[in-house]
């Protein structure tokens, strides 16, 4: 049996890659693949969730900067040292025909784009309603994500994923306590959908910086 975050990948069929120099290249995809996604977000009511894109570092994948450009202007495009994107949504830039143009060092045609379905906010402390409140919305997202036919034939997810930072470098231990229950936890803590519809408090120590599905395949 497999336990696994759910991170959904998505390629661009019209990707650019371009050589900008000896060690850093531009990759260029177009705006309308991210705001097809952003729309489905946008068009129905989840309080809770959202839709984070980002590029998974490897040492063929450091973002150098970025930006968002038509045929008449060009505007940043803001990220984070976990190479987040923050892709506005934005019906112009799609009517424009915007690309967003990714600078990385290294080899771009090993790099790529994830998508993830995530909690909007995260905190130290949960109760089962929240935590239920939580799934619900990425269910909902996760079957609008998947369109007709297919979000019939998918499984409800298998609970949520709580990640941290990295502990070797704060020497931080991480602790989650439920119902008054202490135990030390790891990087990502994996808290299934049965333990979920039995607890009524959950809390840790240290502020996750994730929280996201979980699926058992």
């Amino acid at each position: 049996m497999l336990n696994r975050t759910l991170v959904i990948g998505f390629i661009f069929i019209s990707s650019i890659f371009m050589v900008s120099s000896s060690v850093a290249e531009t990759v260029s995809l177009e705006y309308k693949g991210f705001y097809d996604r952003l729309k489905q977000v946008n068009k129905q009511n989840y309080p809770l969730v959202e839709v984070a894109f980002s590029v998974p570092i490897t040492s063929d994948c450091t973002i150098v900067s970025g930006s968002i450009t038509t045929e008449k202007e060009q505007f940043p495009l803001p990220y984070n040292a976990q190479q987040r994107l923050f892709i506005p949504y934005d019906p112009q830039l799609k009517s424009d025909r915007g690309l967003v143009n990714i600078n990385v060092t290294g080899d771009a045609e090993q790099c790529a784009i994830a998508m993830q379905v995530r909690a909007k906010e995260t905190k130290l402390n949960f109760t089962q309603t929240e935590l239920l409140a939580l799934t619900g919305d990425m269910n909902k997202l996760l079957d609008g994500l998947q369109g007709f036919p297919m979000k019939y034939f998918r499984k409800p997810i298998s609970g949520l994923t709580f990640e941290f930072a990295n502990q070797h470098n704060n020497g931080t231990i991480i602790m989650a306590t439920i119902d008054g229950v202490e135990s030390t936890v790891d990087q990502k803590y994996t808290l299934t959908q049965a333990k979920i519809n039995q607890l009524q408090h959950l809390s840790f120590n240290q502020q996750p910086t994730v929280v996201s599905p979980f699926v058992m395949k």
